[in-house]
């Protein structure tokens, strides 16, 4: 064999092997494509119902604002009809009703100032309800102290 007979051979040989790689390498891209077909198709076949599931989900959410819209201009309504009810009641009955109030608060301070007129340490002008109670606890407090102090002195003599 002379060396163009070698060379051609080892050529031969190598694109034989060439081949069959690249034989192998095709087989295995035919099967990774044919998986990949698979997994776009079960992406396919879940990824359907969930849309429909989610625009189903969307019409309830609108249809529920709506309603809430509703709602809401009613709510408005009846604080308006309130209002202009109440601004009426206000003005139909505002003034009575204050010069009502103001005769019982009189009437009250009257009869205060009467059923207290015998007994002076129980109604004083222009004091509160808190200063009468503190000045009355200060006051049994000392009756207190008092009492247990002549006690405690007849005790020290006995």
């Amino acid at each position: 064999m002379s060396g163009g007979e070698v060379a051609g051979l080892v050529i031969a040989v190598f694109w034989a092997v060439l081949v069959t790689l690249l034989a192998v390498v095709l087989v295995r891209l035919a099967g990774a494509l044919r998986q990949a077909t698979v997994l776009v198709a079960a992406v396919t076949e879940r990824t359907v119902p969930l849309l429909d599931e989610a625009a189903e989900t969307l019409r309830a959410a609108n249809d529920q604002l709506v309603r809430v819209d509703e709602i809401t201009a009613n709510v408005q309504d009846a604080a308006a009809n309130a209002n202009a009810l109440s601004s009426t009641m206000a003005a139909t009955l505002g003034g009575p009703l204050v010069k009502l109030s103001a005769f019982s608060y009189g009437v009250r301070s009257a009869v205060a100032r009467q059923r207290s007129a015998g007994q002076p340490e129980r109604y004083v002008p222009q004091q509160t309800e808190r200063e009468l109670i503190a000045r009355m606890v200060k006051a049994e407090v000392r009756s207190a102290t008092a009492r247990r102090g002549v006690f405690a002195r007849m005790l020290r003599r006995g």
